[in-house]
């Protein structure tokens, strides 16, 4: 198999979660797609929050991650009740996958 060279170049883009800035890095097409994630993650932290006992960021991040993976295979489900979410759907199971370790990434950095 040949190997694909992209000539798009990666550009920060500075994500705001809760009260905090993460600059991540992505190719300028999906500029658009990150800034949404990243909003809809905001708001799902945000929700979180509001009923918390113990709202800390990392705890709001991990709560919002299972929240929103869990709505989202319970969509995948009533979508394609036999198919495994991996084969009905491998551009989502990529991006899924590429923006987890955008976001791993951003907490790494903002943890050291």
């Amino acid at each position: 198999m040949a190997d694909v060279i992209s000539t798009t170049t990666n550009e920060p883009v500075a994500l705001r979660l809760i009260d905090r800035e993460f600059l991540i890095a992505c190719p300028p097409d999906e500029r658009e797609g990150l800034l949404e994630a990243a909003s809809f993650l905001d708001r799902k932290m945000r929700d979180l929050r509001a009923h918390a006992k113990t709202p800390g960021f990392d705890r709001l991040a991990v709560l919002a991650a299972i929240s929103i993976t869990h709505e989202y295979l319970q969509l995948k489900k009533q979508a394609a009740p036999n198919a495994d979410a991996s084969v009905a759907e491998p551009g989502i199971a990529e991006g899924l996958a590429t923006l987890r370790r955008k976001l791993e990434a951003a907490l790494d950095a903002h943890v050291k």
